[in-house]
């Protein structure tokens, strides 16, 4: 699970159960605020008389005899405490005949004023019931007296508390916050696990990376946000390793180039010293020696050429900066000045050469100098695939708006492995052995380099080859 939507699920989860809390604590405060519902009067004195009647019936029957019989008053003295009712009895003239509360009591009390048959008193003394009911003669059925009853309120109506609704509320709460602290040491766990530990290690890779170290990988399984960073960090590990890894290759071909090249020209050079020294120590006899002697330096001497030409246009497109200079000429003049030498040079060496019977004569914006490079460099390397028994075919048409340049030999061809590789730079395939029209040297540079004068053009540059039977390049170039 993606990180993002993790911590969307549990800060849900932890804003509905604040929502709970907050409701359960505003509920419990309004319940607690609110002031409790007064009972009737009519229910308060009914609960008051259930709770007298057993004194109030023992005053009746003994009401004659209360006030000269200690035993009685004792009796009525134990029932008050017991039930925890303070009781007054009172004559019908005022005279108290008893009194639960003996210390500083009354003997006669005003009839009128504090004889009380409702909740007169209870409302001006809160906590506190003081209520008269009269004493009746069971025989006479007449009222004889009256009995005062001092009442603690709470102990005959208490306040009715919600306790099992407010414990139940108040457990509610108590495991909500039980589950947020889950939740924030969940989440810390959480953050420390999946986020601190896997950045901490892609910390120490980045360093390893750093050091030089590339082939340390990092691996992370879970699909998530981290995991799309470790699989972007592991795709840039890969690719910086690729990339020192070609710079290296890319050194030690240099290093190959400059070696090969100073062998290469060094033969040559040699041989030139050689064949000058000869002349000038007077071994040859007559001229055609010396003309024998000549074309073998000329030989030297246009190989050493190639080398150094490669060489230069190989530094110019390191730089970047290789003069493709196109100007808008007629096509027809342009390839005729090439082909010419290159006909006379392909003849020379014995290989039978089939030019172009006509060349089209269209506007092209091309640089005279590097074509003749492109198609020299793919002379150059069809003669070192070919035989005298060979042939090289230079045609040249128009297509769909493209001068198209096809360059053919019948010669051996490539090697299926090499196929791939033959526009990569310092890349020499497989040599073939036999008696090929010239040597199989060189740098590996000259293909890249076509690769790159033609797409300076605009243009493109493709091929085909079979094993044993030859090869076709296809150059295209865009019409003015």
């Amino acid at each position: 699970m993606y990180l993002k939507t993790w911590i969307k699920k549990w800060l849900r989860a932890m804003l509905i159960c604040l929502l709970l809390i907050y409701v359960c604590v505003i509920y419990v405060f309004f319940s607690t605020s609110k002031p409790t519902e007064e009972p009737s009067s009519d229910y308060t004195i009914n609960q008051i008389k259930l709770h007298v009647n057993h004194l109030l019936l023992y005053i009746e029957d003994h009401f004659i005899n209360l006030e000269q019989d200690s035993e009685l008053q004792s009796s009525l003295q134990a029932m008050s405490n017991n039930q925890k009712i303070d009781v007054s009895v009172v004559q019908l003239d005022g005279k108290v005949i008893f009194n639960s509360i003996n210390k500083g009591a009354p003997s006669f009390i005003n009839l009128k004023n504090d004889l009380h048959f409702d909740l007169y008193t209870a409302k001006r003394q809160p906590g506190i019931i003081k209520i008269a009911f009269p004493i009746i003669d069971k025989d006479m059925q007449s009222q004889v007296g009256n009995a005062i009853f001092t009442i603690n309120r709470d102990t005959l109506l208490p306040l009715k508390q919600p306790t099992s609704l407010n414990n139940l509320i108040f457990l509610c709460i108590s495991i909500l916050t039980l589950f947020i602290v889950g939740l924030v040491y969940r989440m810390t766990y959480k953050a420390k696990k999946d986020i601190l530990y896997p950045l901490d290690t892609l910390k120490n890779s980045t360093i390893q990376i750093v050091k030089g170290n590339y082939e340390q990988q990092t691996d992370y399984i879970k699909a998530d946000e981290i995991g799309d960073l470790y699989a972007v960090f592991e795709q840039m590990r890969i690719e910086i390793m690729n990339l020192n890894t070609q710079r290296a290759e890319q050194q030690q071909n240099q290093k190959k180039l400059v070696s090969s090249i100073s062998h290469d020209v060094k033969t040559p050079l040699t041989t030139i010293k050689a064949y000058l020294d000869a002349i000038a120590d007077g071994v040859c006899p007559d001229m055609e020696s010396v003309m024998t002697y000549i074309h073998v330096m000329q030989t030297n001497t246009e190989k050493m050429s190639r080398l150094l030409d490669d060489l230069f246009i190989h530094t110019l497109k390191e730089l970047g900066h290789i003069p493709v200079n196109l100007k808008e000429q007629y096509s027809r003049d342009i390839f005729e000045n090439i082909l010419r030498p290159i006909r006379h040079y392909v003849q020379t060496i014995g290989i039978h050469f089939n030019g172009p019977p006509d060349i089209p004569n269209v506007l092209i914006h091309v640089d005279e100098q590097r074509l003749e490079q492109v198609l020299t460099n793919l002379i150059t390397n069809a003669l070192k695939h070919t035989t005298s028994d060979d042939a090289i075919t230079v045609e040249i048409d128009v297509e769909d708006q493209l001068l198209k340049v096809l360059v053919m030999d019948t010669g051996k061809g490539m090697l299926p492995q090499d196929m791939p590789f033959i526009f990569e730079r310092y890349f020499r395939g497989a040599h073939h052995t036999g008696n090929t029209a010239i040597k199989n040297e060189g740098a590996g540079l000259g293909l890249s380099i076509c690769q790159y004068i033609m797409e300076a053009h605009h243009g493109s540059i493709t091929f085909k080859s079979k094993h044993n039977e030859g090869t076709a390049f296809t150059l295209l170039l865009p019409l003015s």
